[in-house]
């Protein structure tokens, strides 16, 4: 699968050095909104979020979101969830081009979040590990994600 290098627009906001924001990149570059836009309203939405037994914390866009987070900003901003994967039913789809459908993602995958365009993985390094990293799922963009189906 091809890669090609992109922040999401981190660099541009001010922010340097390594963090754990790739929800927040992968959603930048996906969506085509500004990565700080997206860090500001994960952090409000963070806030909103019940702690649990299991949940050590809230999210935070620069050290990490957790995943119901991130499905709720997604789908507040017109993304759908598909997901790929199932307890107990082993991995189905691979991040490879030919088994993600076209547009533009964000695609979960073992504690990563990545955008992949068009078959194309834009992000800070290449999750791929040569097309054998399982995909948990998916989201995109509503109207595309019904193009695709009909």
């Amino acid at each position: 699968m091809e890669y090609i290098y992109n922040d999401g627009g981190r660099a541009e906001a001010g922010y340097k050095g390594g963090a754990g924001d790739c929800a927040v990149r992968a959603i930048a570059i996906a969506s085509g909104k500004p990565y700080q836009e997206i860090y500001d309203a994960i952090n409000l939405l963070a806030k909103s979020e019940h702690r649990g037994k299991r949940k050590h914390g809230i999210s935070n866009a620069r050290t990490g979101v957790y995943s119901q987070t991130i499905r709720k900003y997604l789908s507040s901003i017109g993304f759908e969830w598909t997901p790929t994967m199932a307890i107990g039913q082993g991995c189905k789809v691979h991040l490879r081009a030919s088994e993600l459908p076209a547009g533009r993602l964000v695609v979960n995958v073992s504690k990563h979040y990545t955008a992949v365009v068009d078959g194309v993985i834009y992000d800070t390094h290449n999750p791929a590990r040569g097309g054998t990293r399982c995909v948990y799922g998916y989201h995109k963009k509503a109207e595309e994600a019904k193009k695709c189906q009909g």
